[in-house]
């Protein structure tokens, strides 16, 4: 054999031991910024360049969210706090919403009372989840269930698909940056 041969050969045999490479080599998810006016999800990853991903939002997703049941998806800046592998909408990501900011106008509009804005404050500063029962709302996740129009009561959906894979690779504690 020639030298060339040989050394093709060596590279396929090289190629086919090599192990397959896993889908988060790449390193962990270090943030997912959502752009709202784009209907975007943004996956940022440690090494690799970043990922954007289709979203539907809230029914009515123009400015921030104030109130429950205005349909809008909050804006700022909020963290995974947990994962739901049951959720109504396939699998879902639960974000720290309400944060210190929505705390602050919603306290300042009238719309929560100084022992609802000290108990959000003090429920972030534990990293656990803020009160879901106040009139500012709760329960905002990153779901599946599709992308088709905007449709959620205030979350960000996925497909199911894109879902599995953010879920499988997204663990709590991730910042998430929702911008207009």
């Amino acid at each position: 054999m020639t030298k060339v041969r040989l050394a093709a050969l060596a590279a396929l045999v090289a190629l086919a031991a090599a192990p397959e490479r896993d889908a988060s080599a790449d390193g962990p998810v270090v943030r997912l910024v959502v752009h709202k006016a784009s209907r975007t999800l943004v996956v940022v990853k440690a090494g690799a360049p970043p990922r954007s991903l289709h979203v539907a939002l809230g029914q009515s997703p123009v400015g921030p969210k104030r109130e429950r049941g205005d349909g809008k998806t909050p804006e700022g800046r909020y963290v995974v706090t947990h994962k739901n592998p049951k959720s109504r909408f396939h699998l879902s990501l639960g974000l720290s919403y309400p944060n210190a900011d929505d705390a602050r106008v919603g306290l300042a509009s009238g719309r929560i009372s100084k022992a609802e804005h000290d108990a959000i404050l003090a429920a972030l500063a534990r990293n656990e989840i803020p009160p879901q029962n106040t009139a500012l709302g709760g329960d905002i996740f990153v779901h599946g269930g599709g992308t088709d129009g905007d449709w959620t009561r205030g979350c960000v959906a996925l497909d199911d698909t894109t879902m599995d894979d953010l879920f499988a690779t997204v663990p709590a504690g991730t910042p998430v940056t929702i911008e207009p």
